[in-house]
């Protein structure tokens, strides 16, 4: 029961901490982190735990509208990224998500003392099934970033029709954070066809499951993606 209880306190945590990051989207200003209450030891373990689980999205208004986080917001990435490194056993999407957080941390902090650190190998979705691509992609939507290049992008670029159609998978399987992750991916890459409808799928995904704030992160950086906002 009390794993239970706080499983339901850390999904609470991610999605007020998705929300926020989505205001910011899409009002075009800058909004902070839920930062740790830093009496409360519980919260603030929370807070971390949330930041870990949404990545390198818990900068995103940072990163696609080009605004410096808030001391705080930036002071809790930061301890997320410090407190949350992969383990050895480590499936190669959290390896993954990890380095997008600390690459992310460089990038909005340059006076952070870290090092580049290589990529994590990719190779896992070298032959993968369009449906395992998407499904990997959707998870690593954090990635999806313009003018951001790595070996999980450069993947994903090689098979735009194949992402398409597990695109098209997830919304008839009515999984809408799949969804959403790979039409954040398709408005990235060359060679989508035409007849994918994009847009009008985006809409549709967001009508369907954007009371998810996860889901509504993802469309909301789609869009922004889509229109060129973020230059």
């Amino acid at each position: 029961m009390e794993q239970s209880g706080t499983s339901s306190l850390l999904q609470g945590a991610v999605q007020d901490l998705a929300s926020a990051v989505v205001s910011a989207l899409r009002s075009g200003d800058h909004t902070r982190a839920a930062a740790p209450e830093r009496a409360h030891a519980e919260a603030e373990d929370l807070a971390l735990a949330a930041v870990r689980v949404l990545g390198a999205d818990a900068l995103l208004p940072s990163t696609l509208l080009h605004t410096p986080p808030l001391p705080d917001e930036l002071a809790v990435f930061r301890k997320a990224v410090e407190a949350y490194p992969p383990g050895a056993d480590a499936a190669p999407t959290v390896r993954w998500s990890h380095w997008a957080m600390r690459h992310t941390l460089r990038r909005v902090d340059p006076g952070h003392a870290d090092t580049p650190h290589q990529e994590p190998d990719a190779a896992w979705l070298e032959g993968a099934t369009w449906q395992l691509l998407t499904h990997q992609l959707a998870v690593l939507a954090a990635l999806a970033v313009p003018g951001e290049d790595c070996a999980v992008a450069r993947a994903a670029r090689q098979r735009p029709v194949d992402v398409a159609r597990g695109f098209v998978r997830a919304v008839r399987r009515r999984d809408w954070r799949q969804a959403a992750g790979a039409g954040r991916w398709l408005t990235l890459l060359e060679g989508v066809p035409q007849t994918l409808g994009l847009d009008n799928g985006l809409d549709f995904v967001e009508l369907m499951g954007g009371q998810d704030p996860l889901v509504a992160l993802q469309v909301s950086a789609a869009r922004l993606t889509r229109t060129g906002a973020f230059v």
